[in-house]
């Protein structure tokens, strides 16, 4: 369920603010959902064929884009399938929504962005959802810009964040900025890291040293490994000899998947570290049954959104599609749920700059969040422990941003 600001019902009522009045009947529309009732984009498959028309959906009177790569190479149609089910779904289980979508097909190219956002203006979309990768947002952007339309998108590259245009995506900065902060918290000062040499991995660098200065910490040893396992073993021996060292680290840090991130730690292993003793940081990009059945990273911390929400999305997803979502799907039913609250309580403003980014936020599928004035976002992410049976939360998510920054 999408719950509009939940933040509201956890702090005492302030009649000064007007938004208490106009989130709280949203949240009562919503209340009668409940009684029914992971990541990233740095890489894309693209089809250079012009992208063919899509089906539009619901009929209400607020016309919203949709922009997917349906029409994309490799596990990108996969995916943008997966998300245009999910807003469907949004649209089926929000209270009459007075909505349509106008889904378009952007085929994974810059040129299809463009070409489909300036039809969706044409047919007086008032916000765009999407598109999903980065080369893809900054077209859509740019048109949308020009008639003041804003845009949410789901790429997870914050360069392509803007004015206007914001990113309802699971950024690596608000991961690594919860882990890094969750473990100084729990007294580690001294950090190794192993970062994936992909775009990815340079954001997550970045963020990572960052975050470990702000808590005037020390990174005792930083290497990037290649995806090809057999090339990992230099930089895997440089981080453990000096994690083992005089400067003796306290936390290893692995912004990565399951693809990777056991064999690195069979690896660490090898080459006498030991989980017991040096903590293991990870990413959102842990939750993963991989990762859960690897026994030497069994106590592993990560930095993610609680995961209760996505599994009972999954369940209601699987009954009306018959298949798993894929973990961006959330995104999409996220997106149009919002979009169908503001619809709902907003009138004329209801796509306003102030609206967007208010800073208590909303809650969807994935916890709490909230946009930047620079097109970034929010989240109240949990830290969990791995373990056998799924991730554990150790450190809950905020229930609110009060105190939390802009």
């Amino acid at each position: 369920m999408f719950r509009a600001l939940q933040a509201w019902n956890s702090r005492p009522a302030r009649a000064s603010s007007p938004w208490l009045a106009v989130w709280l009947a949203v949240l009562a529309s919503l209340l009668l959902l409940a009684g029914c009732s992971g990541m990233g984009d740095l890489g894309a498959g693209s089809s250079t064929s012009a992208p063919p028309p899509s089906a539009n959906i619901g009929a209400g009177k607020v016309k919203v884009g949709l922009i997917l790569p349906l029409s994309a190479t490799g596990n990108a149609a996969v995916a943008a399938q997966s998300m245009r089910n999910a807003a469907e779904m949004a649209l089926a289980e929000f209270n009459n929504p007075d909505l349509q979508l106008l889904v378009k097909d952007d085929g994974g190219n810059a040129q299809g962005a463009q070409q489909v956002a300036q039809q969706v203006l044409d047919e007086g979309a008032e916000i765009i959802l999407g598109p999903l990768f980065a080369l893809t947002v900054g077209p859509v952007g740019r048109v949308a810009r020009g008639r003041n339309v804003p845009v949410i998108a789901f790429s997870t590259d914050a360069n392509v964040a803007a004015r206007g245009v914001y990113l309802l995506s699971f950024l690596p900065e608000s991961d690594v900025e919860r882990i890094i902060g969750y473990a100084a918290g729990q007294g580690r000062r001294s950090f190794a890291a192993l970062i994936p040499d992909n775009a990815y991995g340079s954001v997550a660098e970045g963020a990572f040293k960052q975050a470990v200065a702000r808590r005037d910490g020390r990174v005792v040893a930083l290497e990037r490994y290649p995806a090809d396992k057999a090339k990992m073993q230099a930089p895997v021996k440089t981080v453990a000899q000096a994690a083992l060292g005089a400067s003796r680290a306290d936390a290893i840090f692995i912004p990565d998947g399951a693809e990777a991130v056991p064999a690195l730690v069979q690896m660490l292993i090898a080459n006498g570290i030991d989980p017991k003793r040096v903590q293991l940081l990870g990413t959102g990009l842990w939750e993963d049954p991989q990762i859960f059945s690897s026994p030497p990273l069994d106590g592993a911390w990560y930095a993610g959104p609680d995961s209760t929400g996505f599994r009972n999305f999954s369940a209601r997803y699987r009954s009306r599609y018959g298949q798993d979502p894929v973990r961006t799907a959330s995104l999409a039913y996220d997106a149009v749920a919002l979009v169908a609250a503001l619809v709902k309580t907003q009138g004329q403003q209801r796509f306003s700059e102030s609206v967007l980014t208010t800073g208590s936020g909303f809650t969807g599928i994935d916890g709490l969040f909230r946009f930047r004035p620079d097109g970034t976002n929010q989240r109240g992410l949990a830290v969990m422990k791995v373990s056998p049976t799924g991730g554990q939360i150790i450190s809950p998510p905020p229930k609110d941003f009060a105190g939390s920054g802009t």
